[in-house]
C-alpha cells in the first residue's frame, strides 16, 4: 500500500489505521520506520518532488520481493513542504516472522533512499533549495531542472 500526500504526514493516524487494518490477518510483526525533518544547517524544512509514475512501479516492485517472503510493504510519503520536527515518511513491513520484517524494513528504507523517485529541497527562507549534496542520483537520471539555466 502506498499512500501519497501534500504536507507533513499525520503519524498517530497513519500507523494507527494502518494497525488496525491488519492486526486480524495473523502477521506476528509490524515493523515501522519514521521519518522525522530535522532541525540543522538553517533549515525551515524540507520539500519534496515526487514523480509518481515510477514510484509505482518501485513500490510494486518492492511488493512483490516482500511478498515472496510472506512479507506486505506499506508507505506513505510527502509530497511539497514539510517543516522541521514533522514526518514527511513513514514505511512498515507486516510479517509472520520478525526477523523477515527487520531485515525488509531495513533493507526498503536503505533502497528508498538510493532509487526512488523523490527530489528533495532544503527550505530556507521561505525558499526551495535543492538538497544536492544530500541527494544520490537515480541511475539513468539527471535533474530535472537546474539553477543555474
Amino acid at each position: 500500500m502506498l499512500e501519497l500526500y501534500n504536507g507533513p504526514l499525520n503519524v498517530e493516524e497513519i500507523l494507527s489505521r494502518w494497525y488496525n487494518e491488519f492486526k486480524y490477518k495473523n502477521y506476528g510483526a509490524f515493523i515501522n520506520f519514521v521519518g522525522i525533518v530535522r532541525d540543522e544547517n538553517g533549515i525551515d524544512g524540507l520539500s519534496f518532488d515526487i514523480y509518481e509514475p515510477i514510484l509505482k512501479d518501485w513500490f510494486n516492485s518492492w511488493q512483490t520481493k516482500a511478498g515472496k517472503e510472506g512479507a506486505y510493504l506499506l508507505m506513505a510519503h510527502s509530497r511539497g513542504d514539510v517543516p522541521n520536527h514533522t514526518t514527511s515518511y513513514i514505511s512498515a513491513v507486516l510479517s509472520p516472522q520478525r526477523k523477515v520484517a527487520l531485515r525488509v524494513i531495513n533493507e526498503f528504507v536503505e533502497d528508498f533512499k538510493a532509487n526512488a523517485p523523490i527530489w528533495k529541497y532544503d527550505i530556507i527562507g521561505g525558499n526551495r533549495v535543492y538538497a544536492k549534496d544530500r541527494s544520490q542520483a537515480i541511475e539513468g537520471s539527471g535533474l530535472l531542472y537546474s539553477d543555474e539555466d
